[in-house]
């Protein structure tokens, strides 16, 4: 899809000419393509448990600068690590999987995704020479997945490959963090990136590999989806709670099979079993039960959620995702106390209809669904209280407004537009 120039793809292209001087690479004629970040709606974690998901893509971005070598050289750089330097390797030397030597480096994206493409046996015969910038802040806003995706779709266009199953596509984005990187992610970052539209929302029922789209009428109140970047470093999902909460609930799944249930994932858990393991009669562990919890609870809520957004009912939706947001702190546990200090401060705020962490938790980003004539109070709530609450990030939080968007884009002109 192409897409016109607007105010951040000059702002990237200004920073990408820069890189690229800094890495002595000639991009005047080079392609441009945009993948945005993405908010999910219900139910966060619930990928990996086999949950409907439903999200939106939104606009902030990850761009890639790129032409193809005539070698099997790869050479990029990164205008937002520019700390490591040129990431350089050919397509057939490639570290091993979960190398040591690139742990934390942002050149593990890069090499992941060479190696997954053709691990797949997608042939790699032309390298490609590139810059990325990036305006994808804070942690919860799925960097990885839009970085994944923007390399793989870069490669196989240098290499002449298009690939229409963008299912496929999700995939394999998801094979780079999950078999290379040694990340526990699920799929729905990627599928909701990959199949983004301006001005819907993106439904995906795991269970029978389907997308749909759902238009967010023009009735809609006046509102505005917010992030609120607590200003916190967030480990990767390999080294955070979330791996956790995934191996807690493969071991529930475990648990209930062999108590006679079968179920491939907790999403299959009906209400009648739910409540037998509530009361006893299906026995699991206490510390496991609140997890299984949250996800019921949450499927539940599903439905109206859906119903709310087909009707423009904003007020609804964020009551919907402010419910969401306790379950994710009480039962599944995997917030945190920036996470919640920037919630407890938003729902302080008339006009906001509903407010939750973000992504996989522990550190990052909270989101908020708010009324637009609300969005200064909360900019001053936040500016008031947060620095109070949480003073080592007193100088480090920010807030974002954000847009319904196209998940992928080329930029039209690419690196030659003014």
């Amino acid at each position: 899809m192409q897409s016109n120039l607007h105010d951040a793809d000059r702002r990237a292209i200004a920073a990408m000419a820069h890189a690229a001087s800094t890495a002595g690479f000639v991009l005047d004629t080079a392609s441009v393509r945009r993948t945005s970040s993405r908010l999910c709606l219900s139910v966060e974690h619930g990928d990996y448990n086999g949950t409907e998901l439903f999200g939106v893509s939104v606009d902030r971005f990850i761009w890639c600068a790129y032409r193809g070598t005539d070698s099997r050289s790869v050479r990029l750089f990164s205008a937002s690590f520019a700390h490591e330097g040129l990431v350089e390797f050919t397509l057939n030397e490639l570290p091993p999987p979960r190398s040591p030597s690139i742990k934390g480096t942002w050149a593990r994206f890069p090499l992941g995704v060479a190696h997954v493409l053709q691990e797949s046996g997608i042939p790699l015969t032309r390298g490609i020479e590139g810059v990325i910038y990036s305006e994808i802040p804070g942690g919860g806003m799925s960097r990885s997945a839009s970085l994944s995706i923007n390399l793989i779709l870069a490669l196989l266009d240098v290499n002449g490959r298009v690939m229409d199953d963008r299912l496929r596509v999700a995939e394999l984005a998801q094979a780079v963090e999950n078999r290379y990187i040694g990340s526990p992610c699920g799929i729905m970052d990627q599928v909701m990136i990959l199949f983004g539209r301006a001005g819907t929302g993106t439904l995906f029922d795991p269970s029978r590999q389907e997308v749909s789209h759902v238009a967010l009428p023009e009735s809609a109140a006046d509102f505005r989806f917010v992030m609120l970047d607590t200003g916190t470093a967030r480990p990767g999902l390999e080294e955070s709670t979330y791996r956790i909460r995934r191996q807690e609930c493969d071991e529930l799944v475990r648990l209930l099979n062999r108590a006679g249930l079968a179920v491939r994932t907790l999403a299959e858990v009906s209400s009648d079993q739910y409540a037998a393991i509530q009361c006893g009669v299906i026995s699991v562990p206490p510390r496991l039960l609140p997890r299984l919890t949250y996800l019921h609870e949450a499927q539940l809520r599903f439905p109206r959620l859906l119903d709310a957004w087909r009707r423009g009912d904003m007020r609804t939706v964020g009551g919907i995702f402010r419910h969401d947001g306790i379950g994710l702190r009480d039962d599944y546990q995997v917030s945190g106390p920036e996470l919640e200090a920037m919630c407890d401060i938003a729902r302080t705020v008339p006009g906001v209809w509903g407010e939750r962490m973000l992504g996989g938790g522990d550190k990052g980003a909270s989101g908020a669904v708010v009324r637009a004539d609300a969005i200064p109070a909360l900019r001053d709530a936040v500016g008031r209280q947060y620095p109070a609450r949480c003073p080592s990030y007193a100088d480090l939080w920010s807030i974002h407004e954000l847009s319904l968007v196209d998940g992928v884009a080329m930029v039209e002109g690419g690196m030659g537009r003014p």
